[in-house]
């Protein structure tokens, strides 16, 4: 459980594996973390403007269940506040791969980034992965001290931005 004192207003959310019920508060979600981090993610707004509700349901439910892929949310009880996935590394079968991490502005500070990737991380584990890998645009200097805080490491590691060509990310690690 979460909570943040930076309001007046004692804020708590629960932090669990996004169910299928939750698609239209997850597409919500997703497109506040597409307008205010485009840099972040691997679409456009537009795109995901533009793409049923069907498909964010789908994705929803798939990230639901399984080993293979799994969403966390923050989950006040109204709107979504947070969002971190994780999946399989396809070459590296102890690797979980965390992807959109987002907190809504609002929340961040109180400890949330955290849980998120702790949800990520427990999963991680029960899966038989025992690491995690992030990647983080290179000048991101707030989510990389941000990252290192939870634990995560530079692996000196760089790689293209895989739809900005004129960025570059750094990979950093850490035990699940």
């Amino acid at each position: 459980m979460t909570t943040d004192t930076g309001s007046a207003a004692l804020r708590q959310a629960q932090i669990r594996r996004v169910r299928p019920e939750d698609a239209a508060r997850m597409r919500a979600l997703r497109l506040e973390m597409l307008a205010d981090a485009p840099l972040a993610f691997l679409e456009t707004l537009a795109d995901a403007a533009a793409r049923p509700h069907t498909e964010f349901a789908a994705r929803v439910a798939y990230t639901s269940a399984g080993p293979t892929n799994a969403q966390f949310i923050a989950d006040p009880g109204g709107r979504l506040v947070g969002h971190a996935g994780g999946t399989v590394a396809p070459n590296e079968p102890g690797l979980t791969v965390i992807y959109a991490v987002y907190v809504t502005p609002a929340w961040r500070g109180g400890g949330m980034l955290g849980e998120l990737v702790d949800g990520v991380a427990a999963w991680s584990r029960a899966c038989g992965r025992p690491e995690l890998l992030l990647e983080v645009v290179v000048g991101n200097d707030r989510a990389y001290r941000a990252y290192q805080r939870l634990g995560f490491t530079d692996t000196g590691v760089r790689v293209p931005h895989p739809t900005i060509p004129a960025l570059t990310e750094l990979q950093m690690r850490r035990p699940a």
